[in-house]
């Protein structure tokens, strides 16, 4: 969204996708889908951070389907609040998050196909540090799973790079191919100041 994206809408079935897709001018539509970290044929994009670029899709309406992610997101939609965060925008988020002055808040980390992920539980023990530290009297951690995610944080959070390459799912990427220029992107930390919102069921704008 950094790069002028009208906005994204995501979709855990391909067919629908397809069919919503469809509607849109094709001069101002882009389908991006992958499964298994490969970009699914007959799409425009799969889901690396770097094939998002301002030439591609400013003013463009994404539609978009991943193996994890956007499932997760429809599994939320009718949340009051629904901000999507990753490691470089994990400050703004925690700020946004906190600003609400909401009483429970829920993170949701996609996983992988049902199952744990350790750069989500990374992801989260980043943001639960960022307002733990900043927020410190208006902050209670409620479950072991957070606790834990922490943890992982603390042990990683100077080598976060090593921690995505260690996951299974940066091994599998990594078999794919090079996804040296991903991993560094998706590493860094609190570089943008975007808070992908949801503004209507399951489409989300940049904010």
């Amino acid at each position: 969204m950094k790069n002028g994206a009208d906005s994204i809408q995501v979709f855990s079935d391909l067919g629908l996708l397809k069919d919503n897709a469809k509607r849109w001018d094709a001069d101002k539509r882009l389908m991006l889908a992958e499964r298994g970290g490969k970009k699914i044929d007959g799409f425009d994009l799969g889901n690396s951070p770097l094939s998002v670029t301002k030439e591609k899709v400013q003013g463009k309406r994404l539609f978009m389907s991943t193996t994890n992610g956007t499932r997760s997101l429809k599994k939320v939609q009718n949340a009051k609040y629904l901000f999507a965060m990753a490691l470089p925008n994990r400050r703004v988020v925690a700020e946004r998050i906190m600003s609400l002055n909401q009483k429970n808040v829920l993170i949701l980390g996609s996983g992988w196909e049902g199952s744990y992920s350790l750069e989500d539980s990374l992801a989260a023990g980043a943001l639960a540090f960022y307002i733990k530290k900043n927020f410190i009297n208006e902050v209670n951690i409620s479950n072991d799973e957070l606790q834990a995610s922490l943890a992982l944080w603390d042990v990683w959070k100077n080598d976060i790079l090593g921690c995505l390459k260690t996951a299974t799912h940066g091994k599998r990427l990594t078999s794919l191919g090079d996804y040296e220029d991903d991993f560094k992107c998706c590493s860094e930390l609190d570089c943008l100041d975007i808070v992908p919102t949801q503004v209507e069921r399951g489409v989300i704008r940049a904010s």
